[in-house]
Formats: C-alpha cells, sequence, structure tokens
C-alpha cells in the first residue's frame, strides 16, 4: 500500500472472539464523522471474513488490513 493513513480512533479488540471485534467496531464507528478513519486490532481469526462483511453491510469501506503481531490491523474509512 502507498501513503500512509493515519486513524482518527482505534478500538483494541485483541483477544476478544465473534461477535465482539465487530460490534465495538460498531459502536465507535456510530461515534464518528463520515470520513474518518477508525484502526482495529482483532486476534479473532472470524475477523477476516466479519470485519469486510461488516463494512460492505454497513456503508463503511475498508481501507486496509495487515498483520500487526499476534493480530491484525485493519483500517475502516466511516460511511
Amino acid at each position: 500500500m502507498t501513503g500512509q493513513i493515519v486513524a482518527d480512533h482505534e478500538v483494541d479488540a485483541i483477544g476478544l472472539l465473534c461477535p465482539l471485534p465487530v460490534l465495538k467496531a460498531r459502536k465507535r464507528l456510530q461515534q464518528m464523522a463520515p470520513g474518518q478513519v477508525l484502526r482495529v486490532l482483532a486476534s479473532d481469526p472470524a475477523a477476516v471474513i466479519d470485519i469486510p462483511h461488516f463494512c460492505q453491510q454497513s456503508g463503511h469501506h475498508l481501507l486496509h488490513s495487515e498483520a500487526a503481531g499476534s493480530a491484525t490491523a485493519y483500517l475502516i474509512r466511516c460511511g
């Protein structure tokens, strides 16, 4: 990925299992302005499916995901 995307907010969902990473992301995104970026850290293996699906269904845009130690970091632009 070219360029560095700076997150406006972050949710640490490491150690939480489905559906908690998505629920925490949804709650934070509801408090954010459209266009802001949320960084979600999740270690749940199901998050790789759940977070992109959540974004598609709720009008948010998954910008990027990458390994971050034992977790995965997801960058979501609030829709």
